[in-house]
């Protein structure tokens, strides 16, 4: 059994609200909850050390969009650890979301472009800084998903471990949202890169968790729309995971 592996309850931001995206199409969001403050209070309630936002508005225009949610659901979760994502493609963008309160801000997009990654590893350190890499067929997706690039996935794990990167979110998008459960051999795949992988899409079940929590490399799961549907129960999980 592992040492340390974390649950990452989601938190996904369109216009302020949470909502739950099938494959990250926008025109297939469900919105679960008005108020962000009262799911991050939820989380918080049962247990969670950390949680994960992502400004889903942000992503698509390339710079945060949703601050003042951001900002409730720090307020409403004191003592729990957020990472953030969704726009952050420049060093200032990074040090807003870390001056907000995050503790780990999340590039996603930007990490195929410049050095922006070392160098927001080499100002703020590698424990505050990490990369979501998103693949749909191993193959890394942009811009909120919409550009299928002809980078793999594991390649680009690579270049960002050699940036000083530790902790990579991989999100495999045709599991995103689908309840159908994670992709383990791409999760096993990204394991052994080398890196602290957190595994992202597809969790349907406390069996899904417990599963990747096994995997080499796999230090954490995202578990999202399972939540929101009563799939699994997060105090349940967390009791599993980290009892």
């Amino acid at each position: 059994m592992k040492a340390s592996f974390e649950l990452y309850p989601a938190i996904d931001l369109k216009a302020g609200q949470v909502v739950r995206l099938r494959q990250g199409r926008l025109d297939e969001a469900t919105v679960y909850e008005t108020d962000p403050a009262r799911v991050a209070a939820c989380w918080a309630e049962a247990g969670a050390r950390w949680i994960h936002v992502v400004d889903l508005d942000g992503a698509f225009a390339g710079r945060g969009q949703n601050t003042g949610a951001v900002r409730a659901i720090l307020e409403a979760a004191p003592g729990v650890r957020v990472q953030l994502g969704g726009g952050l493609r420049s060093l200032d963008a990074v040090a807003a979301a870390l001056e907000l309160g995050v503790a780990r801000a999340i590039i996603g997009t930007a990490a195929l472009e410049g050095d922006l990654v070392a160098r927001a590893v080499e100002r703020f350190g590698p424990e505050r800084v990490a990369v979501g890499i998103d693949a749909r067929g191993g193959m890394v997706a942009t811009r909120g998903w919409v550009e299928v690039t002809e980078v793999r996935a594991v390649d680009l794990a690579g270049r960002v471990k050699a940036a000083g990167v530790r902790t990579i979110i991989y999100t495999d998008i045709a599991t995103d949202g689908m309840l159908q459960g994670p992709n383990f051999a791409e999760m096993a795949a990204m394991g052994r890169t080398g890196l602290d992988v957190i595994a992202s899409g597809g969790v349907s079940s406390l069996e899904d968790i417990l599963r990747l929590r096994e995997i080499p490399g796999v230090a954490g799961a995202i578990v999202g729309k399972a939540l929101y549907t009563g799939a699994v129960d997060l105090k349940e999980a967390l009791t599993a995971c980290l009892g």
